[in-house]
């Protein structure tokens, strides 16, 4: 007889103490523990409203909920009255839904998004609604994330229908243990939701505070002022490009010279403070630290203190002359950025741009420069916080759930 391999338990890692000789997990489909819901098509004379009795979610709105809010959707872009249902002859999504994208790239993310209110959702998403007599709402938005839908899609434009979704295999504890896992990682994402929100009271501190020391349109002086600085005059103002001297890379990396790890890290216009690692010490801007780092079609504003390699092409490296600190020139820009104009170079507007500051040599700059720095470090420090917990909230997922695949 060929040597078989022996069938894993379909069991977690880690189990509350009074489960761990409760047995295996049970397969079931996914119709056996929750209902699948579908959408409407929201003809676009109807869009737009942007208040209502109903949130009318879409795809973006599930994105915004999952970047934004935790997973939480809790309001839409676009709302309808009870007439528009009426006469779409569409049935509104119950709170408590787990809610994702059926169709397209959005698919492929996987990701899931728990509707806190009544609503609807278009014909692009699909809902999952727990039968309450089996499991909870949110054991189901919990469940959900650990079912991959790119190994359910088909097609040349990936999507999955009702039916594909229904027969999909799960695995279940019995109703007590799904209780037990729902509260205990509902009790963390209260956690989250929490620090996040001190995040976010930090940075409309920043916000505020920084309308007060900046002087506002058409004055020359802010309505703020550290002691010493409150009878020193009025600001100068000159345009950026007065204030600045590019500067040119040695050499600039290509997306596909981006190493995950590395000695010196690299910059472009993306979002992130680093978008990569480098070893190629030929690439390295080594001098005249500060250094702004202008997105040239995303208009990003960031500041490098450490020696760097320029990305993708997109960037403008600025260093600030002698009349500007580097650090109040970037908080400056942080505080009257320039708006992005659809994907083109701004570089040619950022130059015009008037920036208004105090005499350097009076410590001014300096000053407004370092009490923003600050609170810039508690942001970053409650942003790590934050995701400190995510991390650990996925890892802890990981060990309660069996990862065995069915």
């Amino acid at each position: 007889m060929p040597d078989r391999k022996k069938k894993k338990p379909l069991v977690p890692k880690l189990r509350f103490p009074e489960f761990r000789d409760a047995g295996e997990w049970e397969v079931k489909r996914l119709w056996e523990v929750c209902d699948v819901l579908q959408g409407y098509g929201f003809p676009e004379r109807f869009q737009g409203k942007q208040k209502g009795e109903y949130p009318f979610c879409k795809v973006s709105d599930i994105t915004k909920a999952v970047n934004e809010n935790g997973g939480h959707l809790i309001t839409a872009a676009n709302y309808v009255d009870r007439e528009i249902v009426e006469e779409l002859r569409a049935n509104p999504i119950p709170a408590g839904a787990t809610v994702f994208a059926k169709i397209g790239e959005a698919l492929r993310l996987n990701k899931r998004a728990l509707v806190d209110i009544e609503c609807l959702i278009d014909n692009n998403v699909a809902g999952l609604k727990a039968r309450e007599e089996f499991t909870p709402d949110y054991f189901i938005f919990l469940l959900s994330q650990n079912i991959d839908m790119n190994k359910h899609c088909g097609g040349a434009v990936p999507s999955v229908n009702k039916s594909t979704l229904k027969a999909i295999k799960i695995v279940v504890p019995i109703p007590p243990e799904q209780q037990k896992i729902a509260d205990c990682l509902s009790s963390l994402d209260e956690l989250i939701e929490l620090e996040a929100q001190r995040c976010e009271a930090l940075k409309a501190h920043k916000k505020g505070l920084m309308q007060q020391l900046f002087p506002r349109e058409g004055e020359t002086t802010p309505r703020l002022r550290f002691p010493g600085f409150r009878n020193a005059g009025p600001w100068e103002v000159k345009r950026l490009g007065r204030l600045i001297e590019t500067v040119t890379p040695p050499k600039k990396l290509k997306t596909s010279d981006y190493l995950d790890k590395g000695r010196f890290p690299v910059i472009d216009q993306s979002q992130d403070e680093i978008c990569g690692w480098t070893n190629d010490k030929e690439a390295i801007i080594r001098e005249k630290f500060p250094l702004v780092i202008f997105g040239d079609h995303t208009c990003t504003v960031k500041m490098s203190t450490k020696p760097f390699a320029q990305g993708a092409d997109g960037i403008k490296i600025l260093a600030a002359k002698s009349e500007i600190d580097p650090r109040y020139l970037y908080q400056y820009l942080l505080f009257s950025p320039i708006e992005q104009k659809q994907y083109k170079r701004h570089f040619s507007i950022l130059k015009e741009k008037l920036v208004y500051f105090p005499p350097i040599d009076l410590g001014e700059q300096q000053k407004i420069a370092e009490c923003l720095s600050s609170l810039d470090e508690l942001i970053e420090l409650q942003s790590r916080k934050v995701e400190a917990l995510k991390q650990h909230k996925k890892g802890l997922m990981q060990q309660l759930f069996p990862q065995e695949v069915i």
